[in-house]
């Protein structure tokens, strides 16, 4: 029911990687459908459906949950892609506001 967007420097698989290792983590998610440029994680929180397309040096990061902006799920999504570098060359990585 939410959608985000997000430019970042990462590649399409930097971003998937990413995703694989902060979603089970933060969430209890499980990877449940895939393909080289989207994926899928479920579970008690809900649903994220992240896909990732490379147009020239950057890429388009949108992810989609089945939950309200207000969720849980939804603040991690937000959490996870503010995370991701957005030119090349920075490091990426929590917000200086967060916890690590």
């Amino acid at each position: 029911m939410a959608g985000y967007r997000r430019k970042t420097a990462s590649s399409p698989s930097e971003v998937l990687e990413q995703a694989e290792a902060f979603l089970p983590d933060m969430l209890g998610l499980t990877r449940s459908n895939d393909s080289s440029h989207s994926a899928t994680w479920t579970g008690t929180e809900g649903s994220v459906t992240i896909s990732a397309h490379r147009h020239g040096p950057y890429t388009d990061v949108v992810a989609n949950t089945d939950r309200l902006r207000t969720s849980r799920l939804d603040y991690e999504v937000q959490r996870l892609l503010n995370q991701l570098p957005y030119e090349p060359g920075d490091a990426g990585g929590p917000g200086s506001g967060e916890r690590t």
